[in-house]
């Protein structure tokens, strides 16, 4: 999988953590409904797997499921198993490098560091998940650049509809967006229709990016 192709495409990651399983799947419709079609369920959420299984069954070949917070081998090898299209880490862990590279798993590493972007280039990993985005300065990802030319960053924490289009102002390719994405109000009240508005409000937001 092109995960550069891919984020172009699907600019907005949907971060799903502690999803009640009973609300899982209005969430998701409401969230493709405003217009995102792109989610990262964290493994460490309750009922992680299930929920990447339900919610990719549900969702089809109408959007990407991927399984996030991926630090050992082991837990990339239950997200593939339980249908993830791929795999994003909050770090840059050897091992997990490794094996998504040798059994071509699509994995976005989580990097803070040029040490960090460095190892990952070594496995050929050139779209990278930067966090905490939200505590860095506004320059830094064109810092990065500079030397890595060929690398390309999703903004992770910190993100919000408030900043959403400052991130893509300084040159990320990508955000994710987990409690903000859909508000914790709207979603207690089953109030699914404002959710899916709060959605494309931020998708608007960036079409001029």
């Amino acid at each position: 999988m092109d995960m550069k192709q891919v984020i172009e495409d699907n600019p907005i990651l949907a971060v799903m953590r502690d999803i009640p399983t009973e609300k899982l799947l209005s969430y998701a419709k409401a969230v493709m409904d405003g217009g995102v079609h792109f989610f990262e369920v964290a493994l460490n959420s309750k009922d992680a797997l299930e929920q990447i299984g339900r919610l990719k069954k549900y969702v089809g070949s109408g959007a990407l499921v991927g399984a996030g917070t991926a630090i050992t081998v082991e837990q990339v090898k239950a997200a593939v198993a339980a249908g993830a299209d791929f795999i994003l880490s909050p770090s840059t862990d050897e091992d997990v490098l490794a094996y998504c590279f040798e059994n071509r798993i699509s994995l976005i590493p989580g990097v803070l560091t040029p040490s960090d972007v460095s190892k990952c280039l070594r496995y050929d990993f050139r779209v990278l998940k930067l966090f905490p985005a939200g505590d860095m300065p506004k320059g830094y990802i064109k810092s990065l650049k500079g030397p890595f030319e060929n690398t390309e960053y999703v903004a992770m924490g910190g993100v919000n509809r408030h900043n959403i289009k400052q991130y893509f102002e300084q040159g990320y390719l990508g955000v994710g967006i987990g409690s903000d994405m859909i508000p914790k109000d709207l979603m207690q009240k089953n109030a699914w229709a404002e959710g899916s508005t709060h959605v494309a409000s931020m998708v608007e937001s960036i079409k001029c990016r």
